[in-house]
């Protein structure tokens, strides 16, 4: 099976990089929550905010489902959940917190 030019991509980006694949997902999940409130201003205290994140990481997911599909012939659910939950998991306390106000904010 050929390999995708996506996970080619994602390849080379590892090995320039030097972080491992969970690594990476928690890096680019807090880089999309950072990008979305500081160049569009928004509030960190809304769930709102988490949104930008998702939808980044879902596509993503959607191309490795693909290819899981295309190498090993079914989907790794598990897999994608897992990476979805690592993305999601900082940014999402990050905007819990701010809005219980255990960080404080303006």
């Amino acid at each position: 099976m050929k390999t995708s030019l996506y996970q080619l991509a994602k390849l080379e980006v590892l090995s320039v990089v030097n972080l491992t694949k969970d690594a990476i997902h928690i890096h680019i999940g807090m880089l999309v929550f950072v990008c979305w409130i500081v160049l569009f201003r928004k509030s960190i205290r809304s769930f709102k905010s988490l949104i930008p994140v998702l939808v980044v990481v879902l596509i993503m997911e959607g191309f490795d489902l693909r290819d899981d599909y295309n190498t090993f012939g079914f989907f790794r659910w598990s897999a994608s959940l897992h990476d979805i939950a690592n993305a999601m998991f900082w940014p999402f306390l990050l905007v819990f917190f701010s809005k219980t106000y255990l960080i404080k904010t303006k």
